[in-house]
């Protein structure tokens, strides 16, 4: 009997311990996840899910469209840069890597072009409430061509930008939200061929 007592004892005094030793492991980031955007847990969840399922960190993190099928790459593009200028937001550059690939291989190359399109006033918004931000400016859209010949449309996943931490501003929030709308519209109608 007493040695049954004593392993409970014991048991008892180790659950105690892991307890403790996980509180205080754990208490602080616990805290800190309090204070994050209420869609922060859903945003991070739709991530791992991606992630689980591609096996890849970058397609866990982007949105992709399927270019319907008979619309060419010169046709995305004229799309994309209507429906960006329907939205006012500007196409501040774009890379058309295939051709430098071509250039220096001396080999033709699938379409990969990328596209930057930007708010400068919700940039400088983003840029004042957080210099780190900048590293997600402008948005970009990459038109690229995969080894089957499929378009496809990519583009950071902005959730994570707009709900991954602490909950912007409502000013800042709702002018990121805005442009994630536009970004989106864009793929989409640029996907579809939607003029």
């Amino acid at each position: 009997m007493h040695v049954i007592r004593n392993v409970f004892a014991i048991i008892g005094l180790l659950a105690v311990i892991a307890i403790t030793t996980a509180l205080v492991r754990f208490g602080p980031i616990y805290e800190g996840i309090k204070g994050l955007d209420p869609k922060a847990g859903e945003t991070y969840l739709t991530m791992a899910k991606q992630l689980v399922e591609s096996g890849s960190s970058a397609e866990a993190t982007v949105w992709k469209f399927a270019v319907k099928e008979g619309i060419s790459a010169d046709e995305v593009e004229e799309t994309m840069k209507f429906v960006a200028n329907e939205h006012n937001i500007m196409n501040v550059g774009e890379l058309p890597l295939y051709k430098q690939v071509e250039a220096m291989s001396g080999k033709p190359y699938r379409v990969v072009k990328i596209f930057m399109f930007c708010n400068a006033l919700t940039a400088a918004m983003m840029i004042d409430y957080d210099p780190a931000m900048s590293a997600y400016l402008p948005c970009r859209i990459t038109l690229v061509e995969d080894q089957k010949g499929k378009l496809w449309l990519y583009s950071l996943n902005m959730d994570l930008m707009i709900h991954g931490g602490r909950s912007l501003p409502p000013e800042l929030n709702a002018e990121a939200v805005k442009v994630k709308e536009i970004i989106l519209d864009i793929m989409q109608r640029g996907a579809s061929g939607d003029f």
